[in-house]
This record gives structure tokens, sequence and C-alpha cells, in this order.
């Protein structure tokens, strides 16, 4: 199927087929649950209605219903509810894990302690790793296929029941069925299966082939570790939130976000736990390319600054970059497909101390959403990069959100003093912007991972900023990097959520072949190919929502026999042939390293195919009621205040959601808005376009008074 063509393979056309015209898009994140709400029902005209609520971290479920609540929505009128939530990547980080045990090939057991034989640190002597699963719940069989699938050692089916009473014995809750070679010839590792689900109680048992069909045994081991180890826990939390939505009269199904970004049923989310891992910041990423190609803005770099942590991302004609070879962090590969996500550990609640060598730190410690910054009042005492936010003037503390008991200004100050001025000797204001520096220094270092690092110049890309610290810290950010154009979304602080309304339903398929590209077999491929396709339209059948079109994407990834490391190509539409395999992997070879040789042969490691059910589009207009735009600038005019822009400067405060379309914002100027703060500084220019949306011109830094 072509990747343009439309309703080929049968698709419901309208959209959302008979899940009705309100849908509501949920994403929890470390600090805040998001929700946008569309209603467009006629009596409501497209209505949109955004709510933030303060996160539940011992139950998710609780923040969702809180922000269902904010929102005013009767939960039993909503039609459709997409859910991005933070659940399994918590899990895996932090270690919170279901007990699992593993069954291997002999001799295998440590696959997944000894990995690539890389450090946690790249200098000195120590660091520690601790694999998913404990070597005494690593537990071997005899068995054994060659690269080729051939059997070379028969299944023990009696070692494997005595393995299967063992793991039981020893409280396991989850099982990982993991054989080598098991890509190339699955028949052990699924008669295992067979006979592991003939004693385990429960449904937890993950077949490493049935999930990742590709080489390479350690990243195949651990991504089938990861999704036995956060099966049960998701599971649980979909019951729990479930049970709350059933409650309040919620009978349909509702989707949640994968880390490809794309969605799938709830029903069916758990059988492939995994691919949530990344879910928060995948749906942002859809958002902003979203975003950008109604902006005509294709090419970005996203920045999502949230209250714990920061994402970045590229994206390329309107396409997110998806990659295969994602580790979140170290020794901890999930090889699923998952959008092309850089994290680092600066939010909005980072802590900001001093080293024992005298250097300001800023993270990736967080004061999270309890206590959180000294500003929220409750009971935070370490400055944070919001509190130096707040002591520049850059945020109001009458407009925050979610605060306990008010704190004064005088108090924070305080704290820059003791915790950051009297060990390096700068007042408060020069420890607040000292921070601010830093921590815009380590975003900018994300930002060059995922654009400088790639071959990519970020001047040649428009910075798309939010989140809710984001369009904070964007023009600064940009002037680091030379970015000259800014995109600041009408609704910056729940565009995860949007995420989640405007995403597709996708369901990723990945089939290792291996084999030098001269040895290929031309009809093995299509019917891969077309195995993978057919396989994804009968995974979009069965979801709760059915997209208005359905497009197939097709790709390989490729090396020089030789090589480690793998290179995707994009497949076109029709019959891929070794010839065309050869070429294309040479043009793209060729595009990231300006390197050619054309006399060693090309290697094909695995096809790949993404189905993509694309839903209908959503009109950004409605995110900020045209209804509430002020005729002229100064009728968004809120006050005055003086604000550290190098010294201080008196300082225009505007209602973003009064700004008239046509309005032109010189800065510096503050834009607040219930879900999020713009700081233009001095010489930006910014003007609105049609859907809301900010594009700012960056100026030159000005000195203060200049």
């Amino acid at each position: 199927m072509s990747e343009n063509e439309a309703d080929e393979a049968g698709a419901p056309a309208g959209g959302f087929g008979t899940t009705g015209p309100v849908m509501a898009g949920i994403d929890v994140g470390g600090t805040f649950t998001d929700l946008i709400l569309v209603d467009g029902r006629a009596s409501q005209g497209g209505r949109v209605t955004v709510a933030k609520t303060p996160t539940s971290i011992d139950n998710q479920a609780f923040g969702v219903i809180a922000a269902l609540e904010q929102a005013g929505v009767e939960v039993a009128d909503v039609d459709l509810i997409v859910h991005g939530t933070t659940t399994t990547t918590n899990a895996v980080l932090e270690r919170r894990l279901a007990k699992t045990g593993l069954i291997t090939t002999a001799g295998f057991r440590d696959v997944l302690e000894l990995g690539r034989r890389t450090r946690p640190q790249p200098y000195g002597m120590t660091g520690s790793f601790v694999p998913v699963i404990p070597r005494d719940l690593r537990l071997e069989v005899a068995e054994r296929m060659d690269a080729r699938g051939r059997v070379l050692t028969p299944l023990d089916e009696d070692a494997v029941r005595g393995a299967v009473r063992r793991l039981l014995d020893a409280g396991c809750e989850s099982l990982v069925i993991h054989f080598l070679h098991a890509y190339a010839n699955p028949a052990h590792e699924r008669r295992a299966a067979e006979i592991a689900r003939e004693l385990w109680p429960n449904d937890y048992v993950t077949v490493g082939s049935a999930l990742l069909s590709e080489a390479r045994e350690f990243e195949r081991g651990v991504t089938a570790a990861v999704n036995a180890s956060v099966q049960p826990i998701l599971k649980r939390y979909v019951a729990r939130l479930r049970e709350e939505l059933a409650a309040r009269g919620y009978r349909r199904d509702f989707l949640v976000m994968n880390g490809n970004g794309g969605m799938i049923s709830a029903a069916e989310v758990d059988r492939e736990a995994a691919k949530t891992v990344m879910s928060g910041p995948s749906s942002g990423v859809m958002a902003a390319a979203y975003t950008g190609r109604r902006a005509g803005f294709p090419d970005l770099v996203t920045y999502d600054m949230g209250g714990t942590s920061t994402d970045v991302a590229l994206i390329r004609n309107a396409e997110a970059a998806v990659s295969s070879e994602i580790e979140i962090e170290y020794a901890m590969p999930i090889h699923l497909p998952m959008v092309d996500v850089h994290t680092v550990g600066a939010g909005g609640g980072s802590i900001a101390r001093v080293d024992a060598a005298g250097l300001i730190r800023v993270g990736p410690e967080s004061a999270g959403a309890r206590p959180g910054p000294i500003c929220y009042g409750r009971g935070g005492t370490e400055p944070t990069i919001t509190d130096a936010n707040l002591l520049l003037g850059r945020l109001d503390p009458a407009r925050l959100l979610s605060v306990g008991s008010p704190v004064s200004i005088e108090t924070i100050r305080q704290a820059f003093a003791d915790r950051i001025g009297v060990k390096t000797g700068l007042d408060p204001l020069a420890a607040a912007e000292a921070v601010l520096k830093i921590a815009n220094l380590k975003m900018a270092g994300a930002i060059r991972m995922v654009s400088l690092a790639r071959g990519h110049d970020p001047r040649d890309f428009a910075l798309f900023a939010f989140g809710g610290a984001g369009p904070l810290h964007a023009s600064a950010l940009a002037r680091e990097l030379g970015i000259p154009r800014l995109l600041v979304p009408a609704r910056p602080g729940i565009t995860n959520a949007l995420g989640c309304v405007v995403a597709d339903l996708r369901h990723d398929f990945v089939r290792t072949l291996n084999r030098p590209v001269p040895a290929l077999d031309e009809a093995e491929i299509a019917a891969v190919l077309a195995a993978q396709q057919e396989a994804g339209l009968a995974a979009i059948a069965r979801e709760a929502a059915q997209p208005a079109r359905i497009r197939t994407v097709r790709s390989a990834d490729m090396q020089f026999v030789g090589q480690t490391h793998l290179i995707r190509v994009a497949l076109p539409d029709g019959p891929v042939t070794r010839d065309l395999l050869q070429g294309l992997f040479e043009k793209a070879y060729f595009a990231r390293f300006r390197v050619s040789l054309p006399e060693i042969r090309a290697n094909l490691v695995n096809l790949n195919t993404s189905v993509i059910g694309e839903r209908e589009a959503l009109d950004l207009s409605a995110l900020i009621d045209p209804a509430g735009r002020a005729a002229r600038l100064d009728g968004a005019l809120r006050t005055r205040r003086p604000v550290w822009f190098a010294g201080w400067r008196d300082t225009p405060v505007y209602i973003r959601e009064k700004l008239p379309l046509d309005a032109v914002i010189e800065g510096p100027a503050i834009l607040e808005q219930l879900d999020a703060t713009t700081v233009l500084e001095p010489g930006d220019v910014a003007r609105s376009d049609r859907d809301g949306n900010l594009i700012v011109e960056v100026g030159h830094i000005l000195e203060a008074g200049s």
C-alpha cells in the first residue's frame, strides 16, 4: 500500500467511526496531569477546554479523574479518552518492577548482565549495573538453534517444566522465554511458552521473538525482560483507571499512547507493555509535528521543559524521527520503535546546589511534585529553576498553580543567598541568574545531541518550545544555539495532552534477515513486508477508534558487511530488489558520512513496516477562544513589572489569551496564560498565526539600559 493512498484497506471513513465527537487527551507528567477536551457536538461548536492538576504520584488514575472534574465535563459524555502515561517509564527508571523470571538457552543466562561490555562511566574504574532480572531468577534449559534457524539441540521440555516450577516457587509474577537465535526460528520459544502457560497462573508470559523478532540477543533479551517486568504494573494501573472511569459512567474502551507516537487500545496495551515506555514525551513530539505542519514549519527542534526533566527531539518534513535503538539508561536498551527523544534532568523543579568543588550544579535531582519548588509553599527548601525565574521577575507568584501556602519573595531570596551565595560569593540575584544560565547550557547541550551530533545545523530549524517551563527559556536557548526563530504553540503547557488528541494509530513490525544483499531472496523480502502489513491492518481493525485513512511506511536497517551500527533506509512502494537496496543504502551512507564505499557489500539486517491509521484533522484555532481576544494590543496588557535581563527592565505583561491575532509584540515582554509563561527577551519580535501560535523572530541580546 502506498504511503500516500487512503482507505485501500477498507478502513471506515469519517474519522472515529462510532466513537463520537467528544474527545479527551490526558497526559500524566512528573508534576502535573494535563487535559485537553475537544467537544465537537453541534451545540458546542468545537469548544476546547483545558485543565491542569497536580499529578497523583501514588495512583496516577486519581490525577486523571481530577483533571476531568476540573474540566467540568460529565465523564459519561466523553466518547473517547486518549491517555499518555509515565507508569512504565517511572517503573523502569526507579526499578519498581514486578518480580520476573527468565528461562533461556543453556550457557546464556548472563547475556542480560554482560551486555556490550561498556562502562557506566566513561572515565575511572567505578560504576555499577543492576540487571532487570537477578541472576538467581535466570534459569537455563537445554535447547539450541543456529543463526539460520536449524535445530542443533532439541528442547528439553521436562527442564522447561522444572524451571517454571522453580520460578513460581521463588515468587515470580512474570516470566520471559528468551532463546538464542529465536528470531530465525521461534519454534522452541513457542513450545516452551505453551508448556509454561499450562503452569503459569496468569497471562504474564513474554515470548522474546513474539515481541521483537530481530538479532542481537542482549538487546532482544532486555526488551523482553522490561516488557515482562512492567506488564503487571501497567495492567493494574489500566484496571484502576478503568474502574474509576466506569464508576463515573464511562463505558467505552480508551486508548493509550505508545512510545512510537501512535496509540493502542487499553484492552491490548499490557500485552506489549514495553512499548508504552516514553509514552508522554512521544505525544508532545506528535503534537509538535502536527502543529508545525499546519503553521508552515516542517523542520523543528522540539523543546519540552516540564517540572522534572527536559525532552528534545528533531522533526524533519513534519515527521518525527523514530528509532529502534533507544537506551533509556545505561545498559537498558529497548529495541522497539520509539520517537527519538533525548532527555536531560533539567526541569522547573530541578534543584540548584554548589558541589564540593565550589561549582553550581543544576539537577538532575528534582523537588518533584512534592514538596516541589520553594515557591509552591509545600515545604520545599532547596532553590530550583522555578524559584530562580520567580526571583528574577519572570514568573508572577500570584499566578502559580497548585500553591499550598504562599511564600514571600524574601524567603526565596534568602534561600539563594544561603544555598548558593554563601559558597560562591554571588548575591541572590546573580546566583539566580547563574542558575538559569547553567540550566540553559545543559538544555542546549541536549539540543546539540539531536542536531549537530547527527549532522544537522540547528540554524536550519525553528525551536518549538512547549511544556510548562519551555517558553520561559526558549529565547535564551535560541540565542545560545543560533536558532533564528521560535514557534510557541497556543497551549504550551498542555501540548503533550494535545498530542494524545491528534496522534494517529500506529503499529510497528520488525523482522531480522541479516544477510548480505547479493544473497537475499527477493521473494522472501516481498513476503515479509506483505505479512507485516497484513498484521498491522488486523491490529488497527481491533482498535477502539477507527481511522479516516491508513498508510504504510516501509524501511530497512542496513550496514556494510563487518560494521556494527545500523542505518535506516526508507523503502519506496513497489518491489524491493537487491540492486535497489544496495543503491539506497549507498546513497543513505554517503548522506550521513560523506564517504562512498561502493566496493564493500551491503548487509540487510532488518525489514520494518509501520502501519499508520491517520485520524481526522483537528482545527487548532479553537485552542484559545477567539471570542476572548482583545481588539487592540493594549487591551491584552495586564500590568508592568521589573524583570531581570542582565539588569532590571520595566516590562509589559500581557494576557496571552487576549492577544489580537494581528498583534506585533516587541521584547522585552512577558506573556502569561493558564498553562505557561512566555518570555520575550530584548530584541525579540513576536507575531501570531491563524492558529494562535506565536512565531518569534529572535533578536540580539541587548545590554540592560541600552
